[in-house]
């Protein structure tokens, strides 16, 4: 009668969860953690640009700090620049001194050197936490805010942070025993305004605190913006970690984290919190039903979950669709509540190259342009994210978000239009491993440069899904003797079917199960033309170079359709897996030092039929 009675149960939740107003997820595909993409089929036309690489050994290359904990990136779209803003400590998650930093693009790819926005802060000697043990000594700050930019009605940039306590490494910055929340504001000539704080925690006040309170601002329009803050609902309610428990300007206090939100095309609010919780307000935010719920069909752990309109007017959320925090997907909407689509955004882990406390792994802490922040030219999508709690980044999206090609593809790079070549490509172009169109010999050409003993730099091209088909390619490299490029044939899911090497000793090898086959050699500064012509049924491939057949095989692992080219500058990665330990405790060697020899290649032309 038990089983009977549970089962009953079982079945009336999920009609409810059915039935009920709220976002789910109504797709089929799930993720592979095995696999760093997850194999999932990558949205079309996505950009990941690094924008800041740790540097301990030559803090020069990086901050100017050396700092390898950095995280919590957040953006905004403010006089034709964007700002991102993230948090930073010495080695590992909330061990201090904390402080935030702050850096501006004009274009998304090409990013300022980060300043420090809100500096290390001492907190008093003597300074207890009620219930945790401990007490402060010559003890800094660390920050912690899942809020980082107010665009005020007025147009005016504010960039906000939350100096927390941590007494120990595991003590969290977010209890509300903090010390309070800060804010200043970001001057069209990117200098800033004084510190103030905004909001403080119990305990503190203007007297015993470093900075002052935000009305004692002689500057009317700051304080008027202050206001602005603290009287929308739905700006306050990020603040709820940090927050005092009883604060009364949080509209729903329940222990939730790193809330987003967007408005539905009927006026009401969809927030989202970690763990695929979701829920709707019905008045802009003020109040909240007494509990959020997980999204039917998400799959979602403790890492953040991104969702926003789209300029399509559609809806997109991006989040880690596992308990772990890779890969990073994308799914679409037409109405923001049921979201059909899963799609990769980002499926790179980079070796980690600083241990740290409470380090994960993979990209991470998603968070786009909140509504009212700004809105770029054009009808991309943008967020931002880190990789390991090390690395910052950012991805370009193309909108629509879609992810097939229909129809031959036929590219040459110089004939294009100059900024739109690689629309239709995604690339992973990290700061020592750049992919850009770049001049050489009077053309413009897809260039990929690897300087990065622990990077690559990778362009990836989906095309139509076929079984048969021809491919087409010029390339040159800058040398023949250092680095090397893959270039793979895949299917939807990843899987490689065809793998050509360039390899660092002047040679062309392919894959040939478990070995690889000596080709023919190849020469720095020439170009060369690679007509690739396929069948996965019969599994046969052919290769020409310059008008030459030099190879007639079999494809080394068997797949149903080739779907995409990769090029790229070092093999694949298959660490960390799901059985790696959670935290990493070393160092990798040479982490700050470029190599000493840069590897560049170039793409002309690109053609699939």
């Amino acid at each position: 009668m038990f089983v009977v009675l549970s089962g009953v149960a079982c079945i009336a939740t999920s009609l409810h969860a059915q039935r009920k107003d709220t976002v789910r997820y109504l797709g089929n595909t799930l993720v592979n953690v095995d696999y760093h993409h997850g194999q999932l089929t990558p949205a079309v036309g996505v950009h990941n640009i690094q924008v800041f690489r740790a540097n301990r050994e030559h803090p020069e290359l990086a901050e100017g700090f050396g700092f390898t904990y950095n995280h919590q990136p957040m953006l905004a779209y403010w006089n034709n620049k964007f700002y991102l803003e993230y948090l930073s400590d010495p080695v590992g998650e909330h061990i201090p001194p904390g402080q935030t930093l702050l850096c501006n693009s004009l274009d998304g790819y090409t990013w300022t050197k980060p300043v420090v926005v809100f500096p290390q802060y001492k907190i008093p000697d003597g300074t207890t936490k009620e219930g945790y043990q401990g007490v402060a000594k010559n003890l800094m700050a660390v920050m912690h805010q899942r809020m980082g930019f107010y665009v005020s009605k007025k147009k005016r940039l504010m960039v906000l942070g939350f100096y927390g306590i941590c007494l120990d490494k595991k003590d969290d910055p977010n209890d509300g025993n903090g010390i309070g929340r800060v804010i200043r504001e970001v001057y069209a000539d990117g200098s800033f305004g004084p510190i103030y704080f905004i909001r403080y925690n119990h305990l503190w006040n203007e007297k015993n605190t470093s900075y002052p309170f935000y009305k004692t601002s002689k500057d009317k329009g700051f304080v008027e913006a202050c206001e602005e803050i603290l009287s929308s609902p739905l700006t306050t309610m990020q603040w709820v970690e940090e927050a005092d428990r009883k604060d009364p300007i949080i509209p729903l206090h329940l222990d939730y984290k790193a809330f987003c939100y967007y408005h539905l095309n009927d006026g009401r609010v969809v927030g989202f919190w970690k763990n695929g919780l979701t829920t709707i307000s019905n008045d802009n935010g003020k109040t909240w039903p007494d509990a959020a719920s997980r999204a039917p069909g998400v799959v979602n752990g403790s890492a953040k979950m991104w969702g926003q309109r789209t300029s399509d007017g559609r809806f997109a959320t991006v989040y880690n669709p596992s308990e772990f925090r890779w890969p990073l997907a994308i799914s679409k909407s037409d109405d923001g509540l049921n979201y059909y689509n899963l799609w990769l955004l980002h499926g790179e882990i980079s070796p980690m190259r600083y241990g740290g406390n409470e380090k994960s792994y993979g990209p991470q802490y998603i968070r786009g342009i909140m509504e009212g922040d700004g809105t770029p030219p054009g009808k991309n999508m943008w967020v931002s994210y880190s990789v390991n709690k090390e690395d910052i980044w950012i991805a370009k999206v193309a909108v629509p978000v879609k992810s097939e090609v229909n129809g031959a593809v036929d590219e040459d790079f110089s004939k294009m239009k100059a900024g739109e070549e690689l629309n239709e490509w995604n690339i992973y172009s990290p700061l020592w491993a750049p992919v850009r169109i770049e001049k050489k010999n009077d053309d413009r050409m897809l260039m990929l440069k690897d300087e990065d003993r622990y990077e690559y730099a990778k362009a990836e091209r989906v095309i139509e899904a076929s079984k048969t088909g021809t491919i087409e390619f010029s390339i040159m490299t800058a040398q023949n003797n250092c680095g090397m490029m893959d270039i793979e044939c895949q299917d939807a899911k990843g899987d490689v079917a065809i793998r050509m090497t360039l390899d660092s000793t002047g040679r062309l090898q392919v894959k040939a199960g478990a070995k690889y086959k000596n080709v023919m050699g190849y020469d720095a500064n020439q170009l060369y033309n690679v007509k690739l012509v396929y069948n996965t049924s019969t599994r046969l491939y052919t290769i020409e170079v310059n008008g030459k057949q030099v190879l007639r095989a079999l494809t080394f692992a068997p797949v149903d359709k080739i779907e995409r080219v990769v090029f790229r500058t070092g093999s694949r990665r298959y660490f960390p897996t799901p059985d790696t330990p959670a935290e990493q405790t070393y160092d990798l060697p040479n982490a700050g030092t470029p190599e000493t020899k840069v590897a560049i290649f170039y793409i002309k032309t690109f053609k699939a039929s």
